[in-house]
């Protein structure tokens, strides 16, 4: 009679190829059901060691905080998201603009503020990025598109009619939806600067003239609009140097670019002035002021407000700015004396301050 096979005599017979796992594989009802038989035989013998444990993912970046909540139109502030995670950020954008001077920490990302795309208060999206953007000049307004010196300070003109848009930048920035994370900040007119291109952006292509009128019809609103500029940045008009009752009356120093550059120079002192050459634009800033001389003949033919300036790779200083005639918020200086009126010079009346 032959004796029944039980599990002792399976378990006695383990060393026979095959039957070992077949012992494995009818044990599921044991004390180590769910278990596999190669998790079981991983340590030594009676040790009972177990695996080691699986590495997790690293933590997703998260932005907790940001100081300061508030930043000037202007930008140029440092601004410090805390956070964790965020040692592998390497670009930054603030309301779609790349910001500069990335530097970032497992718990930190600091970098300087780049300022309001139009020079508007409100909210910004503050977005992080892994890969580094670069900073890219705004859009580009030329005169009248096609290079020639038409409503363009020139004696005579008259506003243009088809006053052009702001072309949109061809550089490509990455959309705050790919963010590693985001925070917010605020922009708001916190100084005189702000305000100034605030008015400025405000009033490049709406024209004020309820309160100032316009000079188009007498040779040029150019002046007239950097002027009001000025008394948006605090400026009060005096007796030398004003326009009242909607334009009707006004100072040459206020309406005519030879009768403003020389009395711009006669009161630097007064406004913290200092006169600048083409070639001293290391000291040129946002808000400044531009005068331009078409022909060589040492008398201004244009003035305007520096609107951006930026240092290209190569490490060129580049300056944009805003102007009536032609109407632009963003208009390149080296293309307004090299393209649209060759032969023209550049200098420039700095804030000191």
């Amino acid at each position: 009679m032959t004796a029944p096979i039980t599990r002792r005599t399976l378990l006695s017979l383990a060393g026979i190829t095959g039957v070992g796992f077949v012992a494995a594989a009818c044990s599921s009802d044991g004390p180590d059901a769910g278990s596999s038989s190669a998790a079981r035989g991983s340590g030594a013998a009676g040790s009972g060691a177990t695996a080691a444990p699986t590495t997790g993912t690293a933590a997703k970046p998260t932005a907790t905080s940001v100081q300061p909540t508030a930043i000037p139109l202007a930008g140029g502030v440092t601004v410090t998201v805390t956070g964790t995670g965020l040692a592998s950020v390497a670009g930054v954008t603030v309301g779609g603009v790349a910001a500069r001077d990335v530097s970032a920490t497992a718990s930190t990302v600091t970098f300087t503020a780049p300022h309001q795309a139009m020079y508007t208060a409100g909210s910004a999206d503050v977005a992080l990025f892994t890969t580094a953007v670069q900073p890219v000049p705004s859009a580009n307004q030329t005169s009248d598109g096609n290079g020639s010196a038409a409503n363009d300070g020139q004696v005579g003109a008259t506003q243009d009619s088809a006053t052009a848009t702001p072309a949109p930048t061809t550089a490509a920035v990455p959309d705050a939806g790919s963010a590693v994370a985001t925070t917010r900040v605020d922009y708001v007119p916190k100084t005189d600067v702000d305000r100034q291109l605030q008015y400025a952006m405000r009033h490049w292509s709406e024209y004020n003239t309820a309160q100032y009128g316009t000079m188009n019809p007498i040779g040029g609103d150019c002046a007239n609009y950097v002027n009001q500029t000025l008394q948006a940045r605090g400026w009060q008009q005096r007796s030398d140097w004003y326009n009242r009752d909607g334009g009707v009356e006004h100072s040459a120093t206020w309406t005519y670019c030879p009768a403003m550059d020389p009395w711009l120079d006669q009161n630097a002192s007064t406004f913290g002035l200092t006169r600048r050459t083409s070639d001293e634009r290391q000291h040129v800033k946002v808000g400044d002021i531009v005068m331009f001389d078409w022909n060589a003949n040492g008398s201004p033919d244009h003035t305007t407000i520096v609107s951006e300036v930026f240092t290209e790779s190569d490490g060129t200083i580049r300056i944009k700015s805003a102007s009536h005639n032609q109407d632009g918020p963003y208009r390149d200086l080296d293309e307004m004396i090299t393209v649209q009126h060759p032969g023209g010079t550049a200098w420039f009346h700095t804030f000191d301050a």
